[in-house]
């Protein structure tokens, strides 16, 4: 039916073009930005762009902190917002928001 693709079973119908440019809009949506809207991807370095707080510690991540070798969380690993695991020195391992850095 000209462009269209229609099924033969519940005669429902798309367009290949169109399916594929949402397929493209997921993959793009997908991608980690920083703080500054940088992509961010697996081992890259970055720096704490606010003082955050942890549960348990006597004092918080200071704005400025240097974090080393990041690594993307799988959207279906991901606990809340929290998409960045990694090592902070001084804390241990622990999740970050990508909102919270900036690429170094």
């Amino acid at each position: 039916m000209g462009d269209l693709v229609v099924c033969p079973e519940c005669a429902h119908e798309w367009s290949p073009a169109e399916a594929a440019a949402a397929a493209d809009e997921a993959a793009a949506a997908d991608v980690v930005r920083d703080a500054h809207g940088t992509p961010l991807t697996d081992s890259d370095d970055v720096i704490v762009v606010k003082d955050l707080p942890v549960k348990g510690a006597p004092k918080p991540i200071k704005s400025g902190t240097k974090v080393r070798n990041i690594r993307i969380v799988a959207p279906a690993d991901r606990v809340g917002d929290h998409d960045l695991d990694c090592k902070v020195d001084g804390f241990g391992p622990m999740q970050l928001k990508s909102s919270l850095v900036r690429k170094a």
